[in-house]
């Protein structure tokens, strides 16, 4: 169930309310008359099944409400209701899997954002992706994967390709762009700064490393990855359930990739460059192919909209089910 909060000009108010008593997605609906100061108007409030939140949305859009107010929507984490589990039930389709458009456009935009934050997200990853290289050890190879904050400026690459929102791409993009170079001098610098101290050298770079090989050896699998993550994280970010995310983070080797380039520039040692800046290259194309298909294909499902769940059998054992005793 989400909370659909609209701040809209007295004039706006009557359709606005019109619209959402009219849905069967919605099942409570409070009008709050002169509560807003900015802009001067009212509060319409309204609970809605996610399953049918895009349809509402789209049409309050074509009411302008986005022009003339603002649009609120938050998920409610609990709710005991029946007028909402009937609501829930009526709405065709699932609310697991149903996909808040506004929702993603919105999280995409703002986990694609370069600002101070990213880099700094980035360039930390990638640090202690170099160490562990130095070090030869998975575990703050693990680290790092999950401190990296790129999957969401890739997911975005998907969901601006599906939408077809060229300006999200243009973000997207710059923020990977901008954010893997100053990683990389970030630790490119830093290891120059360990090689005159003494601290790594080129053996520590070219030498065997049993545990990290992977970084800087791609190959069809490294391709499948990243494809296979890519599709759990999307699914993660667009669903009403985001368990696995720390599973997607792992799977991937773009952060320790950009660690082993920086390594490499520090060195001279080209084929680590080379070798990890494909190993890059495979995981964010595949990454992005990944969820621009994933995204594609849930919006292909969603809009052949299912039958309706009214008569199912748990609407039936939940309707069957006499009211509890009055104490």
């Amino acid at each position: 169930m989400l909370r659909l909060t609209a701040t809209i000009p007295s004039e706006l108010t009557e359709p606005v309310t019109q619209l959402l008593a009219d849905s069967s997605a919605v099942s409570t609906l409070s009008v709050l008359r002169g509560a807003a100061l900015r802009p001067v108007g009212d509060v319409v409030q309204a609970d809605v099944s996610r399953e049918g939140a895009n349809a509402i949305v789209e049409s309050l859009r074509d009411l302008g409400v986005h022009e003339g107010g603002t649009l609120q929507l938050e998920p409610v984490s609990t709710w005991v209701s029946r007028a909402g589990f009937e609501a829930d039930e009526e709405t065709p389709g699932s609310s697991a899997d149903a996909v808040v458009w506004a929702e993603v456009a919105q999280r995409s935009y703002e986990e694609s954002e370069l600002n101070w934050t990213f880099l700094s997200f980035m360039s930390l990853a990638t640090l202690i992706a170099g160490i562990a290289i130095v070090l030869d050890t998975q575990i703050l190879v693990i680290g790092a994967m999950v401190l990296g904050p790129e999957f969401g400026a890739i997911a975005a690459l998907g969901v601006a390709l599906v939408r077809r929102r060229p300006l999200l791409l243009a973000v997207a993009a710059r923020a990977l762009a901008v954010g893997f170079a100053v990683a990389i001098a970030v630790t490119c610098l830093a290891a120059l700064v360990g090689r005159a101290l003494g601290w790594v050298t080129l053996q520590d770079i070219t030498g065997d490393r049993p545990a990290t090989a992977f970084i800087y050896s791609p190959d069809k699998w490294s391709f499948v990855v990243a494809v296979l993550a890519a599709a759990a994280g999307v699914l993660s970010l667009t669903s009403a359930r985001v368990t696995g995310l720390s599973g997607v983070f792992i799977s991937v080797t773009t952060i320790p990739a950009a660690g082993n380039v920086a390594l490499g520039l520090a060195f001279g040692a080209w084929g680590e460059v080379r070798g990890s800046g494909l190993q890059l290259v495979v995981n964010i194309i595949g990454m992005a192919l990944a969820g621009w298909l994933t995204l594609a294909l849930q919006r292909a499902i969603w809009s052949r909209v299912p039958a309706p769940r009214s008569h199912s059998r748990l609407s039936r054992h939940v309707h069957a089910e006499p009211p509890p005793p009055r104490l």
